[in-house]
């Protein structure tokens, strides 16, 4: 288990204990229709279940590998049902790709971990071993230019987010982005892949810490933004996951392209 690994359950975990605390799903399920409807609570308690029991699971041996299935398709579910659908309704809208590209990268770092603890027997070529891990960077590096081109989209409201004590807010808004989009091209073609994957989890982890970070500890702790640091840092951790995924390979080497395997 890696550090990557380890801080990914922890999250996952740590979702779920929100979810079972506010037994609500507002702000953690964006774009649920489910504010009005019958048992809307028992709902959120089942999600907040899911990812306490499967982030706990990851981290205990013999349950690691089914943990790792159900999450990995709860997460695609997330992305599939509750994200794509907006930006399949409203496309010119970064927005909604923004939120897609956020929880893509999860998915990722999900889909890694699964790929890893998968036995190849009987499960599809492309979900689990070397390739399942291809398909799993090759997802991650298409979801970033998501995420990067929002600092561009909605400047003021990225500078907005930038620490006060930093010196030019909006260069920082620009730099961050354009990093997102350096790591795609990087990651996609094989151009230094693991220092470009390690550098923008690395990025996304300063962003969750300076951004989110100070305001936990301001008393009583203010609902969104315990959520958004916690939702901030699992998508630093899928990044995180997707990076050790090159472990072995040296840093300023160029490896295969993501949609290759290095053996192909």
């Amino acid at each position: 288990m890696s550090l990557a690994y380890v801080a990914f359950a922890i999250v996952m975990a740590a979702l779920g204990v929100i979810g079972l605390i506010y037994g609500d799903v507002a702000l953690v399920w964006q774009r649920i229709p489910i504010e009005h409807m019958p048992g809307q609570q028992l709902l959120a308690y089942a999600f907040a279940v899911i990812e306490l029991a499967t982030g706990i699971g990851l981290l205990i041996r013999p349950l690691a590998k089914p943990a790792a299935a159900i999450l990995f398709v709860y997460m695609v579910l997330w992305a599939v049902l509750l994200k794509l659908p907006a930006v399949v309704a409203v496309p010119q809208m970064e927005a909604t790709w923004l939120g897609f590209g956020e929880i893509a990268v999860i998915v990722a770092g999900a889909w890694v971990i699964y790929a890893w603890l998968a036995d190849n027997d009987g499960k599809p070529a492309f979900l689990a071993g070397s390739k399942g891990i291809r398909n799993a960077r090759l997802l991650f590096s298409l979801s970033l230019p998501m995420i990067g081109l929002s600092h561009f989209f909605y400047s003021p409201q990225t500078v907005e987010l930038v620490p006060s004590w930093l010196p030019l807010p909006l260069g920082w808004a620009y730099l961050t982005g354009a990093g997102s989009i350096a790591a795609c091209i990087a990651v996609l073609f094989g151009i230094f892949p693991r220092l470009a994957a390690t550098l923008e989890a690395a990025m996304l982890w300063v962003i969750t810490l300076l951004v989110w970070g100070p305001k936990l500890f301001a008393m009583p702790v203010d609902r969104l933004a315990l959520t958004a640091f916690v939702i901030s840092a699992a998508i630093a951790c899928g990044a995180w996951v997707v990076a050790e995924s090159y472990r072995g390979l040296p840093w300023l080497a160029l490896g295969a392209p993501a949609w290759k395997t290095t053996a192909e």
